[in-house]
C-alpha cells in the first residue's frame, strides 16, 4: 500500500471525531500530502552516493477560508503530515538534517482551493528563514520546488553540496568519469524528478505523480527511466498520445510530449 493511501486511511479513521470538519475544506489533506512528497523529490540534494538529503521544515500557505477551516486542527494535522513525510523518506531512502515539522499559514492573496508550499533543509541548531519554493499558487498538482542549501548537522565534517562534475556512483578510482543522466517531467510548469526506475502517473492518490484530470485513469501510464527512457500505457480508459501519435508504448527523448486526458506532460533529460 502506498504512503499516501496509508495517510488517507489514518485520517479517514478520525473523520467522525476531531477531523470531521477538515474534509469539508476546499483543500483536502491528501492533496497537501502529495505536494509535500513532491517537495522532497524536487529539493533532494545528493551528498554522496549513499546519502540524499531532503527538506525537513515545511510551511503550507492556505487561502483565508481554507486556513480558517483547517487551523483548529493544525497541530494534529501537522503531526500526521510530518509522519507521512517520514514514511515517504524511508521508502525513498532520503535523509533529514533535523526533525520533520509541517506548519500551516494563512496567505490572504490566495483564492479558495489554492495553496503554496515553502520548505527548508534545517539542522536542529540552525535558524535560517524558510525559502519560498514557487511564486505561483498550487492546486492538486502541488508545487515546483526550489533548491535551498542543506546545512550540515552540528559536529559533522563539511560535506559537498552535490557530486563533482562527471561523478558516477560506483565508479572506480582509476576509471574515466561518467556523466549521469538526470530525468524529470513538467506538468503545467511544475517539475517532478524521476528518481526511480519507474514513475506511475494517474488520478489515484497512490500514483507517484497525481494528476487531477477527469480524463485520466487512476493508474494511467508509467514512465520507465531506461536507456532510452519510455512510456507505457497501463490499460487506461483514454490511452496516451506521444508526440502526436496514439500509442500504448513509446520511446522518449528530451522534449517529448505525452498527452493524458486534457493534460500535457513534457519529458526532459540532461547529462551531468
Amino acid at each position: 500500500m502506498g504512503v499516501l493511501k496509508r495517510f488517507e486511511q489514518r485520517l479517514e479513521g478520525l473523520v467522525n471525531g476531531t477531523f470531521a470538519k477538515v474534509f469539508k475544506s476546499e483543500v483536502q489533506p491528501v492533496e497537501i500530502a502529495g505536494a509535500l512528497q513532491r517537495e522532497c523529490d524536487n529539493n533532494a540534494t545528493i551528498w554522496n552516493r549513499d546519502r540524499t538529503v531532503v527538506p525537513n521544515d515545511f510551511i503550507v500557505e492556505l487561502s483565508a477560508p481554507d486556513y480558517e477551516r483547517l487551523s483548529p486542527y493544525s497541530g494534529q494535522l501537522g503531526d500526521e503530515l510530518g509522519g507521512m513525510v517520514r514514511d515517504y523518506a524511508k521508502q525513498q531512502r532520503y535523509t533529514f538534517m533535523g526533525s520533520v515539522k509541517v506548519h500551516l499559514e494563512k496567505a490572504d492573496e490566495l483564492d479558495t482551493g489554492l495553496y503554496r508550499v515553502r520548505s527548508r533543509t534545517l539542522a536542529s541548531s540552525a535558524s535560517q528563514q524558510p525559502q519560498r519554493t514557487s511564486g505561483a499558487p498550487n492546486n492538486a498538482y502541488g508545487g515546483q520546488g526550489g533548491y535551498p542549501p542543506a546545512a550540515a548537522p552540528a559536529g559533522a565534517p563539511p560535506m559537498p553540496a552535490g557530486p563533482p562534475p562527471g561523478y558516477a556512483p560506483g565508479g572506480g578510482g582509476g576509471s574515466m568519469p561518467r556523466a549521469e543522466t538526470r530525468r524529470w517531467i513538467e506538468i503545467n510548469g511544475n517539475r517532478h524528478q524521476i528518481s526511480r526506475p519507474t514513475l506511475v502517473l494517474g488520478r489515484s492518490t497512490e500514483a507517484d505523480v497525481r494528476i487531477d484530470d477527469p480524463g485520466v485513469s487512476r493508474r494511467h501510464c508509467e514512465i520507465r527511466a531506461g536507456d532510452p527512457a519510455s512510456v507505457q500505457d497501463l490499460g487506461s480508459t483514454n490511452g496516451i498520445v506521444v508526440d502526436g501519435q496514439h500509442t500504448t508504448r513509446a520511446t522518449l527523448r528530451d522534449g517529448s510530449r505525452i498527452v493524458v486526458g486534457s493534460t500535457t506532460i513534457i519529458y526532459r533529460q540532461a547529462e551531468g
